[in-house]
């Protein structure tokens, strides 16, 4: 909650700044006139950008999303799928026209997005904790929609996004259907051989992952692997970096 009222702060703290400088909220007027108003565009950017960054679990103040696994599985799988993280990416997605106004705050996004999706996917490889390894992953997966945001691919970024949604969901119910069989054990060590006594939550559990790890002709393929086409075909060192 605490983590999450710091990123309220800075989002209300822009449109405020929207609101003294066009004395308006309306988007479509907002990008009218923002070409005339750099210095507002960058620093409204600064302010959603950081709201963006705790909302969805960004490098510095991504702690919140794998405590957050202490709720039932149910709740995770809707926080991880639905609005709850994806507000955030959603946000820059829909500002997109003022983050255009500056090369620099491009570049933030790119270099945030292209580390978290990194040092996220790291944590995950030592975590021990069932719901905790995939809640990581949330994390690698919304550094890789930041991180499109940065090269202005933001459709790809949705598409991202709303794939993302179904493969997580698929792993999260599924982890919740094992942790039940196994006694409230979420302890991964503790576990094995589950194809025997649960086939399908099995095919469910791997058919998510493949997905997730974007394999070809699986929806997860389809986006990730376009996000990393994107970055190769970059010849900037924005596009190099996160390659």
């Amino acid at each position: 909650m605490i983590v999450n009222r710091v990123g309220d702060f800075f989002l209300i703290f822009g449109v405020i700044l929207m609101f003294m400088s066009f004395r308006s909220l309306d988007y479509n007027l907002i990008f009218g006139v923002i070409d005339y108003e750099p210095e507002i565009a960058f620093t409204v950017s600064i302010f959603f950008l950081l709201g963006a960054m705790s909302k969805s679990a960004q490098l510095g103040l991504h702690t919140w999303l794998p405590d957050a696994m202490e709720g039932p599985t149910p709740v995770s799988a809707l926080i991880h799928a639905a609005t709850m993280v994806t507000a955030g990416i959603f946000v820059l997605i829909r500002i997109a026209p003022i983050l255009e106004k500056s090369i620099d705050i491009l570049a933030i996004l790119t270099f945030l997005g292209s580390l978290t999706a990194f040092f996220s996917a790291v944590i995950a490889i030592f975590q021990n904790d069932l719901k905790k390894v995939i809640a990581y992953s949330t994390c690698s997966q919304l550094g890789y929609m930041l991180y499109a945001c940065g090269l202005s691919n933001y459709s790809v970024s949705l598409f991202h996004l709303m794939n993302h949604g179904f493969f997580k969901a698929l792993l999260f119910l599924s982890s919740g259907v094992i942790i039940h069989a196994l006694l409230d054990e979420q302890d991964m060590r503790r576990m094995g051989g589950l194809l025997k006594i649960m086939p399908f939550t099995y095919l469910m559990m791997f058919i998510g992952s493949i997905s997730l790890m974007g394999f070809p002709f699986l929806t997860g393929f389809y986006s990730k692997d376009l996000l990393l086409e994107l970055g190769a075909v970059r010849y900037s060192l924005n596009g190099s970096f996160f390659y």
